[in-house]
């Protein structure tokens, strides 16, 4: 997923590592319920409110993006530069905690809708994630990164094996693993050795319309906690969402609820629905059934207790060497918004991990197994 590929990446570049990705699904492969970065939005709306570590993660990302998608840049097509509306159905606190967007302006009441009590305006990215996850994938290994197709039941096959162990090699002879990182998102509730209790999905579902005269983003929140959205990409596809449940494992599109999401949409955004059925008559839902390309769903990875971000020791049952192991998933619905900074927390974790090891082995002292340690963010 996002989170995994732009972490691989950040190591990769970083120099004086090789870095193997082991995956079950890439973002070349059909879409599956079971990889959720393909039905990602996706817009770079930060949600972190006054958390500090979550602001930081978010805040390098969006600067990471906005340079990619500089109209100099190569990587400008993966992107949709677009004005972002953001309808709130309470007030607000001011400062808001997006005033650093750029050309951020609160709206004034004459211009809110359907009941909202408060609003901003400001220009954001959207991505188009596919597009976006293929592009992650071709850089790291245009990089010197390499990848397995395997699926990993218990971290310790990683930590004795390495990747070649899934590609059918014998790992006799190879280099020794030096550490892991685990960006197994939902996965990592049920991955052996790290079958974390606290990781849960929120599932969302999504339509998929083509509409390229909608240009700019919509969203608003309800009183009882749902959200609509409006996401154009730059190929002229728009996500109209969404639902955000707590602990439904519902694999795939449940047709009530496409319904309901278009119908919010309609209300949200009438010019869904084509100008020349507008200009006529009132627009409805069967309007905008003949744009629909697809429903999907995903299973956003959530965490009780926010982002495991942290340093777990494993020992090599071989060597007795103790293995630092990169903890970096939970990150819910904000894996887009938070990845560049997460991959970047994640290699300063990785280095003073194997700083302390090599330390550890010039002082003849062993790490004690499972020992937890954090950066102080």
């Amino acid at each position: 997923g996002v989170i995994g590929l732009t972490t691989a990446i950040r190591i990769q570049e970083k120099g004086g590592y090789h870095v193997s990705i082991i995956a079950e699904h890439l973002p070349s492969d059909p879409k599956s319920i079971k990889y959720t970065s393909h039905w990602a939005g996706a817009h770079h709306v930060s949600l972190a409110g006054e958390d500090v570590r979550q602001k930081k993660m978010d805040q390098e990302t969006f600067k990471v993006m906005w340079e990619m998608s500089d109209p100099a840049a190569d990587t400008e097509g993966l992107f949709l530069r677009a004005t972002q509306t953001e309808y709130y159905c309470d007030d607000h606190p001011r400062p808001h905690p997006l005033e650093s967007m750029p050309d951020f302006k609160y709206l004034p009441e004459s211009s809110l809708v359907l009941g909202t009590k408060s609003g901003t305006t400001f220009t954001t990215l959207n991505i188009d994630t596919p597009v976006y996850l293929n592009y992650l994938l071709s850089r790291f290994l245009g990089r010197g990164g390499s990848i397995v197709r395997g699926s990993i039941q218990h971290i310790n096959q990683v930590i004795q094996g390495g990747a070649r162990v899934f590609s059918g090699a014998k790992p006799a002879g190879a280099a020794p693993v030096q550490a892991v990182v685990v960006c197994a998102g939902i996965g990592a509730r049920f991955l052996g050795g790290v079958e974390d209790p606290d990781v849960y999905p929120i599932r969302g579902q999504t339509v998929l319309v083509r509409a390229p005269w909608i240009r700019s983003g919509r969203t608003m929140s309800s009183s009882d906690g749902l959200w609509t959205y409006i996401i154009p990409r730059r190929s002229g596809d728009v996500i109209v969402g969404g639902i955000k449940v707590s602990d439904d494992w519902f694999p795939t599109p449940r047709a009530e609820t496409t319904l309901d999401i278009l119908t919010r949409g309609l209300a949200l955004c009438p010019e869904l629905v084509p100008a020349e059925i507008r200009d006529k008559r009132e627009p409805a839902v069967d309007d905008i059934l003949p744009l629909v390309i697809e429903e999907g769903c995903g299973l956003r990875p959530a965490r009780k207790g926010g982002i495991r971000l942290e340093t777990e020791w494993f020992a090599d049952q071989r060597s007795n060497h103790q293995v630092p192991v990169i903890h970096n998933y939970g990150h819910g619905g904000a894996g887009f918004q938070s990845s560049w900074g997460s991959a970047s927390m994640a290699l300063e974790l990785l280095e003073a991990a194997l700083a302390a090891d090599r330390k550890a082995n010039l002082m003849g002292t062993v790490k004690s197994t499972r020992d937890e340690e954090s950066l102080g963010w």
